[in-house]
């Protein structure tokens, strides 16, 4: 493969004049410049990508590691992804599958300078195993962590779940069954704390029905409208963990002749094109803001810039469900 001092030697001229030409920098003559690049064409040179970015010291790459796709993710990662490219990166995407040595070989991309920075929706490794790798670069999670030296873009899940409550209670219904995501989050403690404060702000018992945790799937969401169809004390409504979880018992619900809300209501979180077309009332959850602030942090580490984040606030969409 030719490299710059061959180019240099056939066309007659200093390695740094063919440096100028493949730049694009100025100080070289046109006839110069035309000379050059005819023998660059000829010999087919392309720059070496890994030389350049270890000269000078940065990949122009950013990774993104998850767990799995999902539909939030995919609003974060186009916001991320568009950010990023308008500020001269590019971006990878990691899928651990849950396996965390994959996550550790991305975070290992860190410390290798093939990533200059990287996104963590998900931990699966502990906080002190990743926090290890910041010193390599910038680490900005979605997860929610406080007091670390991982930044983070969350926002406080009780405001927004809080929301949802009052709009249940406005409209009359009492009998609320929750389902959470992940019980080791703090996203889901901070609902969980949410609920504790609404039941006692109505005198209402927290534990007048059964509470659903661990809950991701649409099938998981299809299992509740069963769920409800058998018993005698029937809640009148539902907080779901996510669109998609509530989309799966809308649907359900609709294959066994309920009616929402006439027999439920039925509040999603997120506000995804599902709750859009299904007509789901759910809580706004600004992801899209979410990821351009992560390209942000990084960003402002990275150029020693101190630009400003995207404003977040959580609001409530309504729609035909409640």
């Amino acid at each position: 493969m030719a490299n710059i001092q061959e180019i240099a030697k056939l066309a007659g001229v200093s390695s740094a004049t063919v440096s100028r030409v493949i730049n694009h920098k100025p100080h070289v003559s046109s006839e110069t410049r035309a000379h050059v690049q005819q023998i660059i064409n000829q010999l087919d040179y392309v720059p070496n990508i890994n030389a350049v970015s270890l000269k000078k010291g940065a990949t122009k790459m950013l990774g993104i590691v998850a767990p799995t796709f999902s539909d939030s993710l995919g609003t974060f990662l186009k916001n991320f992804t568009l950010a990023a490219q308008q500020g001269g990166y590019n971006v990878t995407l990691f899928l651990t599958g849950l396996d965390k040595q994959k996550e550790l070989e991305a975070f290992e991309r860190l410390r290798n300078k093939q990533l200059d920075g990287l996104v963590l929706v998900i931990r699966l490794n502990e906080w002190d195993v990743l926090e290890s790798y910041a010193k390599y670069g910038p680490i900005v999670t979605w997860q929610r962590v406080e007091d670390r030296n991982i930044q983070s873009v969350f926002m406080n899940q009780y405001d927004g779940y809080m929301l949802a409550l009052e709009h249940l209670y406005e409209k009359g219904y009492r009998k609320i069954v929750n389902a959470y995501g992940n019980t080791a989050g703090l996203n889901t403690k901070s609902r969980e704390k949410a609920y504790a404060d609404f039941c006692q702000k109505y005198d209402l018992n927290p534990n007048e029905f059964k509470h659903f945790y661990n809950q991701g799937h649409m099938s998981e969401g299809e299992t509740m409208a069963r769920w409800w169809v058998d018993q005698t004390h029937k809640p009148d409504a539902f907080v779901m963990a996510t669109d998609y979880l509530a989309s799966g018992l809308v649907t359900e619900a609709k294959r066994l002749g309920l009616s929402i809300p006439q027999d439920f209501a039925v509040v999603g979180f997120d506000n995804t094109l599902v709750a859009h077309l299904l007509d789901l009332t759910t809580i706004h959850y600004p992801i899209g803001k979410q990821g351009e602030n992560a390209f942000i942090m990084i960003d402002n580490q990275l150029s020693k810039r101190t630009n400003p984040l995207e404003a977040l606030s959580f609001h409530l969409v309504e729609r035909l469900t409640t």
